[in-house]
């Protein structure tokens, strides 16, 4: 038994060694995407500056009303049991530059790093501005293979930039994450996505209709990174990260060591209170202290819910909406980043207020709608 043990476990070894090469075997060597994944893949550093900026410390006030209670499966949970229960780690809620609430569990505290996951999709957008304001890119009606002339399958000329944003490009892509065999997975786990992107085809034409596809903000990174001639990562340090006061390092996980291509869709790797600061810059419309770093017309374009998308929905920003006694769809007039495992950045403009949930999952599908109430309670 011992022997034939052995045996299994040297063919287990190889089986994972072979599979360890492609996409579908590290999918079943990592599993599911997790909180810790800024620790399995290749990264690029982006360094802080010397002086951050600190959001001023306050003792949460009567003026901060989180709910009493919340329910989860009809159990009544107050509001740190039922961060805790959603396995959050961690929760803040700023007002006027003020840290009026915050929590940290799980074992995370303010120095832990989270990878954003899809929340990244919007500070692709917030880099895509820049490269606009600068000259490096004419405008958003500007088709992808301008940038990305190896896109040469029927259909790819006519997708636009704007497209993308707002995840109407008509491209065909399988964004199931849990099929190891799908293309978010190659794209998550594969090696190569400068390949990946050769293959690329469309399903339907352009601007016809909202599917949420990560490919939209990989070609959004790459068009990018074609206009200004360096990696995101380093477009991204050179032109926000060292302005807006990050209090840590930050870094962008990358597909391969050998081809170091930015994983745009996903996998931007900061802290909670840094993450905040990308939300503190659009509540002030892209100007930080003085300095604009992106131009206010692409922050109110960026944000504007008026859209073909029916509101919930705007150059990778989501957005909440209401609905009246009659039935009638309002919309909210916030805007948030939205990641995997519930991580979010949320923006409350009428109020100025700023919320970041961190997540080592969903926890509870209520997250934007609870932000909102508790921004409208303050």
């Amino acid at each position: 038994m011992r022997t034939s043990g052995r045996y299994v476990c040297v063919l287990l070894a190889g089986v994972s060694l072979l599979f360890s090469s492609c996409h579908v075997g590290r999918f079943f060597i990592y599993n599911f995407a997790d909180i810790r994944d800024y620790k399995k893949f290749p990264k690029i550093d982006i360094p802080r500056q010397d002086k951050p900026f600190l959001f001023a410390a306050k003792a949460a006030t009567d003026s901060v009303k989180t709910p009493k209670s919340i329910a989860i499966k009809k159990k009544e949970y107050d509001f740190t049991g039922f961060l805790d229960k959603t396995k959050s780690v961690a929760f803040l809620i700023i007002r006027n530059d003020s840290l009026l609430y915050q929590y940290y569990g799980q074992g995370y505290t303010e120095s832990s790093i989270v990878p954003s996951f899809s929340m990244a999709k919007s500070f692709v957008s917030v880099l895509l501005g820049i490269a606009i304001d600068e000259g490096a890119i004419k405008d958003v009606h500007e088709p992808i293979t301008k940038y990305l002339p190896e896109l040469t399958n029927a259909g790819l000329e006519k997708v636009t930039i704007e497209d993308l944003l707002n995840m109407r490009s008509g491209i065909r892509f399988n964004e199931g994450y849990v099929n190891p065999f799908g293309d978010v997975a190659k794209y998550y786990y594969g090696l190569n996505l400068k390949k990946y992107i050769t293959k690329l085809g469309v399903e339907s034409e352009p601007d016809q209709g909202f599917k949420y596809k990560s490919v939209n903000t990989q070609l959004l990174c790459m068009i990018v990174e074609r206009a200004v001639h360096k990696s995101l990562a380093d477009y991204m340090e050179d032109k926000v990260w060292r302005y807006i006061g990050a209090e840590y390092d930050a870094s962008w996980s990358i597909d391969s060591k050998k081809d170091k291509e930015i994983k745009g869709f996903c996998c931007f790797n900061a802290r909670a209170r840094d993450f905040a600061k990308i939300g503190r810059l659009y509540l002030h419309n892209g100007n930080w202290n003085g300095r604009q770093i992106v131009s206010e017309k692409w922050v109110k374009k960026s944000v504007d819910a008026r859209n073909k998308n029916g509101g919930f929905y705007s150059y990778q920003w989501w957005h909440t909406t209401d609905r009246d006694a009659s039935g009638k769809v309002s919309i909210s007039g916030d805007y948030y980043a939205d990641g995997l495992l519930g991580q979010y950045i949320y923006v409350y403009p009428q109020k100025n207020i700023i919320i970041v949930r961190l997540g080592k999952k969903e926890g509870a599908n209520i997250w934007p709608t609870l932000m909102k109430e508790i921004a409208r309670a303050m």
